[in-house]
């Protein structure tokens, strides 16, 4: 059975930085990409960045560029969303997902995903 867990949201002041967690079970990041997306309340859900499973690379959105990265601890199946320089527009739900397929470096923004989390609050505010 997979299971993908996100966990590490919180509150935080702008400016701030928090790390978010993305624990995969029953699937290895040895064969699946991650992908983080966030929902902002009244908004669409959006893709965030992506990890690909075959040589790492990682793909950022325009508004998280040179603020957020995507990283992977080699000891056990998890991969992190460091944030940091946090903006109240930053403020959603984070979720992660795992699919068996890599992302392109064109498409990774509308690349789909079979295994999801439950998502975790990530609240920006003074």
């Amino acid at each position: 059975q997979v299971h993908v867990v996100e966990s590490g949201g919180g509150l935080v002041q702008p400016g701030g930085s928090l790390r978010l967690s993305c624990a995969l079970s029953g699937i290895s990041l040895e064969y699946y990409a991650v992908g983080w997306f966030r929902q902002a309340p009244g908004k669409e859900r959006e893709a965030v960045g992506c990890r690909a499973s075959y040589d790492g690379r990682t793909f950022y959105a325009d508004s998280v560029k040179g603020r957020f990265t995507i990283s992977r601890d080699n000891t056990k199946d998890t991969v992190y969303l460091q944030m940091s320089m946090l903006e109240p527009e930053d403020t959603a739900v984070y979720y992660c997902a795992a699919d068996i397929l890599d992302p392109g470096s064109s498409n990774w923004p509308y690349k789909k995903y079979e295994f999801w989390g439950q998502g975790t609050q990530v609240t920006v505010s003074s």
